[in-house]
């Protein structure tokens, strides 16, 4: 469950020489390296040992692999050799062309390989079997470090190399990124446009060649001089197809690189061509315009040379652009930063992004279909302000990513099929509810829902404000995710997360007793038939006295209450602190308890004795509650149900420590006197009560190490583990990822046990906090 809480503002673009070390040890590269050479060792990373589990997770390697350093593979092994070049990049044994056809694209641009691609390491003097490569992730960039221990077989590797046998750039690259992913398994099978993101932190842009605008070869042209990475493929009508040869030498289902797009003067006439990669190295196109088709003999042996053009079986060749859009059927771009292609001007647009979390029984509402529960999904408010240059409307790209997907598929996790809608706003303030999107339509929409890792579409909207509604297509799915909003002219986003606040009115007072009403009467001759003359009663008195009360009303249908429930209302009411509560306390109480059930009973919507979750946010608002989504999270995490339903029991407890919380307003001196804002003051508080006692809300950075003991099919899972932390022993919850090994981020305390079934994971570890 994607339960780690993010600050949900908007946030600029991530710079790569801000690269976070990743490794367990919190060391980075130079650093684990200088370590090496002082002690006279080669690296080993236990964070991706040379094991089965590194390569597969759901099958064993077909034939026995080796784990060899290039040193132990040939004689004189060579980090680049001659620069790092397409011709470089030649697939192995797995399925992973997407990945290689990006990493072909990748070499186009010195600049953009050499971030990916640290340029400064070698198996020279100074060779300690460490090297390092830089990935972007959702506003991100990572400095990953392996070891140089690669799988071969027969002393060859078996999974992406060069040409060149001495060149191990390309192979320790794809090692790199299937630790980021947790496998080499992982990769197979993706998009080329989730690798180029990866590798630039662009934004990318998918053409149906067959249906692509009139200007499409001016597109392409464009995209290549700004250095944008390219890629193509050919749609296959069934699996059977996958990677099937078609007559003209194109493989079906199979990622390819463009590299190139030009015009050459061919019998007197201007012919554009279009030059594909194979990232197999080799398997060509053999129609017009191939390595050895005659249409070269009529072309000069200098225009040759400029286009580089070369009979060889190389997986490289030109083709007709006419011909390139009769046969291939899906155009991938990714704009290193992201210009406008429509026209011939460079545009520096304005980026912002938005972490988030689709959380079930809280904020995972699914799409318009599901009416009942799309209003809860996470809303993002877009304030369009300055029309573009020359025009009426304002330009803008929303991508919208599903995170850390394939890092799951060890757990039968796929990518989930996600899209969004764009509403115009109202005009107020706050999230929008359900009536809202029952009664007017989207502004515009996602062209599809789809099961990539994003999805990204360009819109023209007049100057306004705009709700962007990002969601998966069925309800109750769970995941992390992060949008991205570019602009060309300055817009402004916010979360639409409400603040967190408490309005609640003045408390009742109890009638005095000559005007005792006949309701009043009953309870006192209750009260002083368990009391006794002292009219005090105990919480397992207290359980008694309101189940029998409620068992006589008739339009309620929940079940009995809890001793526990009743231990939490003397606790809210004793004033006296005797651990008793009084007739004149429980009148008070008793006024309390008539408006909660009355508003319990408003949002049963079905009558059936229990609450959805996903009511829970207009419920506590008609309480006096507002609470942002991560609490909103947290109080369904810890009083829901599997079929996300809330018990009248559950939610009494919870309105009782939100009561709680507005006591504790004023009279917390602590908080009070703290650097926090009302909105964080109030969350303290509100985590303080409303999560199992035992202390305050702690914080404390982390990196711990885990292991699986029970698999589930779930994005992450909810950790319990006590630890010392400022000389007390304090217990903490972690939710995060089971697949990572490590994790690193925020904890929180929780309480002393799990608040929900559905986790299946516990860990207990002896590794020292950070």
């Amino acid at each position: 469950m994607p339960y780690l809480y993010q600050d949900s503002k908007p946030r600029p673009s991530a710079l790569p020489e801000a690269a976070r070390p990743t490794h367990s040890s919190g060391k980075g590269y130079e650093e684990l390296r200088q370590e090496c050479l002082r002690r006279g060792v080669l690296f080993e990373d236990s964070d991706f040992p040379p094991c089965n589990s590194s390569l597969f997770f759901s099958e064993n390697p077909p034939v026995p692999f080796v784990w060899k350093r290039p040193g132990d593979i040939v004689k004189d092994p060579k980090f680049i050799l001659g620069g790092a070049t397409r011709t470089d990049i030649c697939q192995g044994d797995l399925g992973d062309c997407w990945l290689l056809a990006a990493i072909a694209s990748l070499t186009l641009n010195e600049k953009t390989l050499a971030r990916v691609v640290p340029l400064d390491q070698n198996f020279g003097p100074d060779y300690a079997g460490i090297f390092h490569f830089q990935f972007w992730q959702h506003n991100e960039w990572l400095d990953v470090v392996i070891d140089d221990r690669l799988p071969t077989f027969k002393g060859r590797l078996v999974f992406l190399h060069s040409a060149d046998l001495n060149e191990f750039w390309s192979a320790l690259l794809e090692k790199a990124y299937a630790k980021l992913n947790g496998s080499y398994e992982a990769l197979k099978g993706g998009s080329t446009i989730e690798a180029m993101e990866d590798f630039t932190g662009g934004i990318g842009e998918m053409y149906d060649v067959k249906a692509a605008p009139d200007n499409f070869y001016e597109i392409l042209e464009k995209a290549l001089k700004r250095c944008s990475m390219v890629g193509c493929s050919i749609e296959t009508s069934s699996p059977a197809e996958s990677e099937a040869r078609t007559p003209f030498g194109l493989i079906k289902g199979h990622a390819y690189s463009v590299t190139g797009i030009e015009e050459v003067s061919y019998q007197g006439w201007q012919v554009r061509l279009i030059r594909i990669r194979n990232p197999w190295g080799q398997v060509e196109w053999n129609g017009p315009w191939s390595d050895n088709s005659p249409e070269w003999r009529s072309v000069s042996s200098s225009e040759q040379r400029r286009l580089s053009q070369a009979a060889r079986d190389d997986g490289e060749f030109w083709m007709k652009y006419e011909d390139f859009k009769v046969h291939f059927d899906k155009v991938e771009i990714c704009n290193l930063t992201p210009d406008a292609l429509e026209d011939n001007t460079a545009h520096k647009w304005e980026v912002t992004i938005h972490q988030g979390s689709w959380v079930r029984g809280s904020t995972a509402g699914g799409c318009r279909n599901f009416l009942e529960t799309f209003w809860t999904n996470p809303q993002i408010k877009l304030h369009l302000t300055e029309k573009d240059d020359g025009q009426d409307d304002c330009t803008f790209i929303a991508a919208l990513m599903q995170k850390g997907r394939r890092k799951l598929k060890k757990l039968g996790a796929e990518m989930l099929t996600i899209g969004y809608s764009i509403y115009e706003s109202p005009g107020r303030d706050g999230h929008l509810g359900k009536d809202f999107f029952r009664y007017h339509p989207s502004k515009a929409r996602s062209k599809t829902y789809i099961n990539l890792r994003e999805v990204s579409n360009r819109f023209k909207l007049p100057p306004g404000d705009y709700v962007l509604i990002p969601t998966t297509f069925e309800p109750h799915q769970e995941a992390d995710f992060c949008l991205r909003i570019f602009s060309e002219k300055k817009a402004i986003t916010e979360d639409l997360d409400e603040n967190v606040a408490i309005d609640l009115p003045e408390p009742l007072h109890p009638t005095p007793s000559p005007q005792e009403t006949e309701e009043e009467k009953q309870f006192r001759a209750l009260f002083e038939q368990i009391s006794g003359k002292d009219m005090e009663i105990s919480a397992e008195e207290l359980e008694y006295v309101l189940n029998t009360v409620l068992k006589k009303t008739k339009n309620i249908k929940f079940k009995n209450l809890s001793l526990i429930s009743c231990r939490n209302i003397i606790s809210l009411m004793d004033t006296s602190g005797n651990g008793k509560l009084e007739f004149s306390e429980f009148k008070v109480f008793w006024e309390k308890m008539k408006k909660w059930i009355s508003i319990f009973l408003q949002f049963d919507l079905d009558k059936s004795g229990s609450m959805s979750s996903y009511e829970l946010r207009g419920a506590l608002k008609a309480a006096g509650y507002q609470l942002n989504n991560y609490l909103l999270q947290l109080i369904v995490l810890r009083y829901s149900d599997e079929q996300f339903q809330i018990e009248f029991d559950d939610f009494l407890n919870c309105l009782i420590r939100l009561e709680n919380a507005s006591l504790y307003q004023s009279r917390d001196e602590h908080l009070k006197n703290s650097d926090l804002d009302a909105g964080s003051f109030l969350q303290h508080l509100l985590l303080r009560l409303l999560l199992p006692q035992l202390g305050s809300p702690s914080q404390a950075n982390f990196t711990r190490r885990f292991h699986v003991e029970e698999h589930a099919c779930c994005p992450s899972f909810l950790i319990s583990s006590p630890i010392v932390f400022n000389s007390q022993m304090i217990c903490f919850c972690f939710l995060v990822k089971p697949d990572i090994g490590f994790v690193t981020g925020r904890g929180i305390w929780m309480g002393h046990t799990c608040l929900s079934s559905r986790p299946k994971l516990i860990f207990w570890s002896d590794h020292r906090f950070l």
